[in-house]
């Protein structure tokens, strides 16, 4: 049951943090008629995030160790940039209308952001 609280706090911060992102960058936008549509969007959107995190980020770690020590780690920022244009580049094939123009300043300011936000809130909410 704790695995389940845990999932479901995770997928809650990570959709405020979306939704935040939604509201305060430029370039990232959510297209919904209704309050439902939206919290939907963003649940699945969190989702989509999830699994292009969970399956890329480690290939991508593993793969490119040498630039994150090159960079002192700053290669993070393309590379979380870039996993969260791939996240709206495939809510886009889904047709959920969730958008992000480009990659800078939006998806790595969107993805930086998500970031810290879900960092807080997990620390605030105690996921664990």
């Amino acid at each position: 049951m704790d695995f389940l609280k845990g999932l479901l706090i995770r997928v809650a911060s990570t959709a405020v943090a979306f939704w935040l992102a939604t509201l305060l960058i430029p370039g990232i936008t959510l297209d919904s008629g209704s309050a439902i549509e939206t919290v939907t969007t963003l649940v699945l959107v969190t989702v989509i995030f999830g699994v292009v995190n969970a399956v890329l980020q480690p290939i991508i770690k593993t793969v490119g160790c040498g630039f994150y020590l090159l960079t002192l780690g700053l290669i993070a920022l393309v590379v979380n940039g870039l996993l969260f244009l791939l996240t709206s580049w495939i809510a886009g094939e889904a047709g959920l209308p969730f958008h992000v123009d480009g990659f800078w300043p939006a998806a790595v300011l969107g993805a930086l952001l998500v970031g810290i936000v879900t960092w807080i809130l997990g620390a605030v909410l105690d996921r664990d």
